[in-house]
């Protein structure tokens, strides 16, 4: 079994600065666990690490598909597994830096993807997109729970994307959609590291991270997320449709600004949640308020990789 570092934990935390230090520490790679810096040109608002940091490191799973393609979950999986694996065949070790939290999961093997992502129907799936739009996500989950209880169950408010998927694979196998998922198995000799600090701490990070952005251009950017059409993955990204009140004049940018800092400091708790609840075996650290601690990291490290 191959051995794999992974380092998660809310954005603004440092999870990339400290992927950069290990990786140069261990001879290492870095793969991106991230569901949206997959796409090209989308690269401040998803905190992608910049054209000087990737030069630090080897980086995979960055800028390989154009914001209007439609990027699966699996395909995710599949690819990022075969980055891993050419990294540990060349006698590298890679390191997993992932704020989206069901990615990781399913590329550890801890929550695998149902085998049925072959199954494609768009004229179901617009159709029952159209009437979560304009009749409201309830009728959406009632046509769900009748033949798949138990996903209707699992997914969260919003998720329109998923509750289609999974009323289209029972619709289309005849089968629930939370049936044929297989058993969980931890593919990877994984050590994994959480990152965290104090909620407030975090917040103000986040907070002067997106004034950076505004700096640094991410308006040029959320032109291009805005222009995408309105079921694209890449155009519901945190960072991009928060500013779009102002680029469509209904918001003044005070206004936008602040509509992204809050959107942030939700999705940061919400990855908070997610990590303290989904995994038991993270080695939790404050780099942000004990940043000494990264010597604890590296040691610790360099033990799993010696066992």
């Amino acid at each position: 079994m191959d051995k794999l570092i992974v380092i998660v934990g809310p954005t603004a935390v440092g999870k990339t600065a400290l992927s950069l230090a290990l990786a140069q520490a261990i001879d290492g790679e870095i793969v991106s666990g991230d569901s949206m810096q997959i796409y090209r040109q989308l690269n401040i608002g998803t905190a992608k690490a910049t054209p000087a940091e990737q030069a630090q490191a080897p980086h995979h799973m960055i800028d390989i598909a154009e914001p209007t393609e439609t990027y699966s979950a699996a395909r995710f999986v599949q690819e990022a597994q075969q980055a891993i694996a050419e990294i540990s065949a060349r006698g590298k070790v890679p390191i997993l830096v992932g704020g989206t939290g069901f990615y990781v999961q399913a590329l550890l093997g801890d929550k695998p993807l149902a085998a049925v992502d072959d199954i494609q129907d768009d004229a179901f799936t617009e159709k029952w997109t159209q009437i979560a739009h304009d009749e409201g996500e309830e009728v959406l989950r009632d046509a769900l729970r009748k033949v798949d209880a138990v996903s209707e169950a699992r997914i969260l408010p919003g998720q329109i994307r998923r509750l289609v998927r999974a009323l289209l694979v029972s619709d289309h196998t005849g089968k629930p959609f939370s049936e044929q998922k297989p058993e969980p198995r931890r593919l990877y000799d994984a050590f994994i590291i959480g990152l965290t600090t104090d909620r407030q701490v975090l917040y103000e990070r986040i907070n002067q991270r997106v004034d950076a952005m505004m700096t640094q251009g991410i308006l040029a950017e959320a032109e291009i997320a805005m222009a995408l059409p309105a079921d694209s993955t890449a155009r519901k990204a945190i960072g991009y449709k928060e500013l779009f009140g102002y680029l469509t004049g209904d918001e003044s940018l005070e206004q936008a600004t602040e509509t992204l800092k809050q959107a942030s400091r939700r999705y940061a708790k919400r990855q908070m949640t997610w990590f303290n609840n989904q995994f038991t075996d993270i080695h939790w650290f404050d780099l942000v308020q004990q940043p000494s601690e990264i010597t604890d990291i590296k040691e610790a490290v360099k033990r799993f990789m010696s066992e």
